[in-house]
């Protein structure tokens, strides 16, 4: 399949076949357009990839997940040592830590990573990367660089970048965004961060830690708002005892840039106006699609700013288009967008007609304790209409946990009528490791019986998996109808301490 041209490909007389330069064509260098490309390189499939920045990895490797969990560490090893006297450690009279040296470090992480996700390695699996900005010429060329490559497939795969509200000011003030936090060249003494998202969360937390001065300005009346509110509840209430100041139910009307720092005018819901002040502020108020400059009008793709719009095949309304990954606004994690890519793969290689199904897609917000998810919390189910029940226990009874100094948080397991998993939640250390049990089970659908008899190794945090089911399965086993049952069937005497007394 070689030799194409933009406006129509070249028609082949002898075999009647259009004919293109790839089978198949990948704007974009994230999670969800590397995992195409991988696949359908390791398949045979011509396979070309281009993306914008002139390096692969998107989003994720050089502003977002791996930057942020590698800050994230090196602010909690930083809050452990200034806890040392907690663990019966002399304490430590710590100086503040010095910004430069721990961006070197996030950019070292970045570059470990970087070279999984190299133009050398992509090309050895087959696949041809290019750089540079593509625009659709029409529904199977694109014009990059001069050239006007063709493809019978593409995968729109562009990521999605900050959103910036349209706040009073705000344009003609320094800000920053989750480009530019990593690589500051020193400490910010106090720091407005506008968003009480997982981004923001995170960040709050990580440079309150480091000895930052941090105020969360949320528009809403709270924090995490996927999650159910008795856990952010908590996690705000952790963050708060770390010295984090939370403004919520407060809209950002205006920035001022009075010079030497910044001004926040928020507003409360009567209308009462306060000034909140920061060296540095922080936008992390969402995420819009990466769509501008596609040409994605002229072949009648719909989209807004929240992203492309997609069937259950992630087919746009071209449907030899894709889309995948944050450009859809659909669910924005780097695991959604892998998966996404795996559908796009089986879609187009394969010819497969795979759908997506997110019912039980993980996610896990990164602030200490964690707070992982997988399926449906309390909240989305009271809103489908589900009858449900709650089972819970509390990482402070986990022997593991109390030996690690980390008791703060819980496991929430919910149940349908008929008694199957709807869900659970893990507000607790690892919460996001300790869901990989819960991501196999419900995939797996493993029995809660299962679950409740397998042997987990002590003391592990893990443990706490089990002792819910078993929390749920206690009240069943032993129940007054079991035991007058089992009194009856092999005269057992009874309780042998306490009031209740049974002769033989």
């Amino acid at each position: 399949m070689r030799g194409g041209l933009a406006a129509g490909s070249p028609y082949d007389k002898e075999t009647a076949v259009t004919v293109y330069d790839y089978d198949i064509g990948v704007i974009g260098g994230g999670a969800a357009g590397l995992t195409v490309a991988a696949g359908t390189a390791q398949l045979g499939a011509g396979t070309l990839l281009i993306d914008r920045e002139p390096r692969l990895g998107g989003d994720c490797l050089h502003y977002g997940c791996v930057p942020s969990k590698t800050l994230i560490r090196t602010a909690h090893v930083y809050h452990l040592m200034r806890r040392a006297a907690e663990f019966g450690l002399p304490s430590v009279d710590l100086p503040p830590p010095d910004f430069l040296e721990i961006a070197r470090r996030i950019r070292s992480v970045i570059g470990e990573i970087q070279r999984h996700d190299s133009v050398e390695r992509f090309c050895k699996l087959g696949a041809k990367v290019e750089f540079g900005e593509a625009t659709f010429a029409d529904e199977h060329s694109i014009r990059l660089n001069g050239s006007l490559p063709s493809a019978r497939h593409w995968v729109v795969a562009t990521g999605s970048s900050p959103a910036i509200p349209a706040i009073k000011g705000l344009d003609e003030t320094p800000y920053l965004t989750n480009r530019e936090i990593f690589s500051l060249d020193r400490l910010p003494r106090s720091l407005i961060i506008l968003g009480g998202g997982p981004i923001g969360i995170e960040m709050a937390q990580a440079f309150a830690r480091l000895g930052t001065d941090v105020r969360v300005v949320e528009s809403g009346p709270r924090i995490l708002p996927r999650d159910d509110r008795d856990l952010t509840d908590r996690v705000m209430e952790v963050l708060a005892s770390e010295g984090v100041r939370f403004c919520l139910s407060s809209r950002a009307v205006e920035v001022r840039n009075p010079g030497g720092e910044r001004q926040v005018v928020l507003e409360d819901p009567n209308g009462q106006r306060t000034v909140v002040r920061a060296e540095e502020l922080l936008v992390a108020a969402g995420r819009v699609a990466n769509i501008r400059g596609l040409g994605l009008e002229s072949l009648g793709i719909k989209f807004d700013v929240k992203g492309i719009s997609v069937d259950s095949r992630l087919r746009t309304a071209r449907k030899h288009i894709y889309a995948a990954g944050d450009v859809t606004g659909l669910y924005q994690f780097t695991h959604a967008a892998g998966y996404e890519g795996g559908i796009v793969v089986a879609n187009t290689v394969f010819r497969l007609p795979r759908k997506t199904d997110y019912r039980r897609l993980p996610w896990c917000t990164y602030t200490d304790p964690e707070l992982a998810s997988i399926g449906m919390n309390e909240g989305m189910a009271s809103r489908a209409g589900i009858e449900y029940s709650v089972w819970t226990e509390e990482f402070e009874a986990n022997d593991r946990s109390l030996a690690e100094g980390a008791r703060d948080g819980k496991i929430k397991l919910i149940l349908d009528a008929r008694e199957k998993a709807l869900g659970i939640q893990i507000l607790g250390p690892r919460a996001g490791e300790l869901l990989g049990e819960w991501v196999a089970a419900l995939n797996g659908q493993v029995k809660l019986t299962t679950l409740a008899s397998s042997i987990h190794p002590y003391p592990t945090l893990g443990e706490i998996n089990k002792k819910v089911v078993s929390s749920y399965l206690s009240p069943k086993i032993f129940s007054e109808r079991i035991r007058k049952g089992l009194r009856l069937f092999f005269n057992l005497k009874g309780r042998a301490c306490g009031t209740e007394t049974t002769s033989s």
